[in-house]
């Protein structure tokens, strides 16, 4: 045994002997320890991270018949996939938010407003609205006015301000007014389509979200809203070629009553600066705006959620600071994780995770693995985590003050059935809901089952997980800081944003361990501007205090689209295993990689943990 292994072996036997058999990798090495959140509050006395969820279905309007005719008065929701979608925060408990799809409605007459995209309040306690329904739609028949984008009303998340008096839904901001002039709150039975108004929210000078010539994917996607009500967050994406980059930006809503809407005023550009920092021969791992894709905010609005590589191969949570930049992992080993929402009271996070369904075992099972060659492969390998419209994301609940996680549906999930963005907790901290869109479809290769057992065989429904935790409050939300400028944030007006340059250039380092070394060699193209190769190797590797990391991984993405794996890799610890790839190595293509994800590779890629052994999926999955 080697120093480092004796060093290890004193603090991973324990982990060992609890390794649960030939489930999966991921799970049952999940890591049990990571860097709290900012502030975060330690669980509660007595509990446990075994929360016991009990889990049902929430009520959703009846299914539009074979025959494509509602009769239900109050609408029928779409049997499609993803019909049911993107359940949103409500400040009262007792509901939440839902995206829907409506269908089959009447051309004329009152059930004619139940049509298309809608965002509907739907009770969560068991209880109805006076109409008898436990949901109520808030959009349906509201006058639509322009720069409204109706068909973003699914997604992203709907969002209730401070109050539940206001809720954004889509790109615009919906309110509902009574007697005198006075807003009410959107459960009032008073709140009707002829009471409510929309309010867009406009950024540069045009609709969030709209699309143009020169910004085809939208001048913002993926807003998500403060818990104060009043700042929002959202990425910029552009595609070049194969590749695509995210930009995020952060910004205040304010009202501007001449227009009717809502402007984007003080908006800042929130650079990404590279996770690896040259120091002489080294190279360090510095986590500061580990965004990558926007994906929310912290329960005290102090923080900006977002996903970013921890270990090799395994995208996780991250939450940054407005003030400061700096960003701790809030997941450990998703394998792949973006949806994600943290509970109000600042305890716990809800992500949807890859870890646990057996997708990406095979490159991202084996943990302790620096996260060097992610500087090629983390966008093909977030690509390669869906197959199509089938998603391999299961919900999983973080404690924010032990890093200890569990899969919430271990016991009942269902792989005929995949969590879809986003889960949502309620508002006092004691149950999450998530939509689940059901998993088979027309290619063989992906995914065959029976049939949904849904209502009219809809393809989507809508869950809730009841943990056994005392309800708690919110955590009030803190100030924007007012100097994002003075510390990393961008003022924004407009300008052209910095170029990203290449920041590790051509070269052999060294990465230091807990223990151990990594020895890295750095090849840029021939022009100096990006990376060409990436090529580790591993001497005794320690880095998450539980596994001895030996051996070689290289990644070449000198083919535009691709990224080809050579990996001889061994692990001793709470994993003792293996990754390995054919003679010639590994190379991972996707055919549409934006849209469909149509799994393609040439060679193999193997991970063997403690007798276990994981494959790549099949071509065409």
């Amino acid at each position: 045994m080697t120093v480092a292994a004796a060093f290890v072996a004193a603090i991973t036997l324990a982990a060992v002997a609890t390794a649960q058999g030939a489930a999966s990798a991921a799970t049952s090495a999940k890591a049990v320890t990571v860097a709290a959140a900012s502030g975060s509050a330690p669980l509660e006395p007595g509990q446990q991270l075994h929360l016991s969820a009990k889990i049902s279905e929430l009520p959703v309007p009846p299914t539009v018949p074979a025959d494509g005719v509602c009769t239900s008065p109050t609408g029928c929701v779409s049997g499609d996939w993803g019909a049911l979608d993107s359940p949103g925060f409500y400040w009262d408990s007792h509901y939440v938010l839902l995206g829907v799809t409506y269908a089959g409605a009447p051309a004329a007459g009152p059930a004619s407003i139940y049509s298309g995209t809608q965002v509907v309040l739907e009770k969560t306690d068991g209880t109805s609205f006076p109409d008898g329904d436990a949901w109520k739609c808030l959009t349906c028949g509201v006058t639509l006015p322009a720069g409204v984008i109706s068909s973003d009303f699914t997604y992203p998340p709907p969002h209730a301000l401070p109050g539940d008096k206001q809720v954004l839904v889509g790109n615009a901001i919906l309110d509902c007014t009574g007697p005198g002039g006075k807003l009410l709150t959107l459960s009032d039975p008073r709140c009707t389509p002829d009471a409510s108004h929309l309010y867009p929210i406009y950024w540069d000078g045009t609709p969030l979200g709209a699309t143009s010539a020169s910004a085809p994917f939208g001048n913002g996607r993926e807003w998500r809203l403060s818990p104060d009500g009043v700042h929002l967050a959202w990425d910029s994406l552009e595609e070049s070629g194969t590749s695509i980059s995210e930009d995020p930006f952060e910004g205040t809503l304010a009202f501007d009553a001449a227009g009717q809407r809502y402007n984007l005023t003080d908006v800042y550009y929130l650079p990404e600066p590279s996770d690896w920092v040259v120091k002489g021969d080294q190279l360090v791992y510095r986590p500061q705006a580990m965004i990558g894709e926007l994906r929310g905010w912290s329960s005290d609005g102090k923080s900006i959620l977002g996903i970013q590589s921890y270990e090799s191969d395994s995208i996780d949570a991250w939450s940054t600071s407005l003030a400061t930049g700096k960003s701790v992992p809030l997941t450990v080993h998703a394998e792949y994780t973006d949806p994600m929402f943290m509970s109000p009271n600042g305890k716990w996070l809800v992500a949807d995770e890859v870890n646990g369904s057996g997708r990406l075992d095979f490159i991202s099972g084996l943990q302790g693995i620096a996260p060097i060659t992610d500087l090629l492969t983390t966008a093909i390998v977030s690509e390669a985590r869906n197959a199509g419209n089938r998603r391999f994301f299961e919900p999983w609940v973080t404690s924010l003050a032990r890093g200890q996680a569990e899969q919430v549906n271990a016991a009942s999930a269902n792989p005929d059935w995949n969590a879809a963005a986003d889960p949502v907790w309620l508002a006092d901290s004691t149950a999450i809901v998530w939509a689940e869109s059901y998993a088979c479809g027309a290619n063989p290769v992906a995914h065959q089952c029976a049939g949904s057992g849904e209502p009219g065989g809809r393809n989507s429904r809508v869950m809730i997980a009841r943990f056994p935790l005392r309800p708690s409050q919110a955590i009030p939300p803190a100030p924007i800081p007012d100097n994002l400028a003075a510390s990393w944030g961008i003022p924004y007006t407009g300008q052209a944003l910095p170029v990203p340059s290449l920041t590790i250039s051509s070269g052999t380092y060294t990465i230091k361990g807990e223990h151990g070394y990594a020895t890295v060699v750095i090849t840029d193209d021939s022009a100096g501007t990006t990376i060409d190769k990436i090529q580790a190797t591993f001497h005794d590797y320690v880095q998450n205090g539980r596994n001895v990391i030996n051996g070689t991984e290289s990644v070449d993405a000198g083919v535009p689209g691709s990224i080809t794996w050579n990996d001889d890799l061994t692990s001793w610890g709470a994993q003792d295993g293996s990754k390995v790839t054919s003679p010639g190595g590994f190379t991972l293509s996707l055919t549409d990689e934006l849209y469909y994800n149509e799994f393609e590779a040439t060679g193999t890629m193997t991970t063997t943990i403690n007798g276990t052994t994981y494959t790549q999926p099949a071509n065409g999955a």
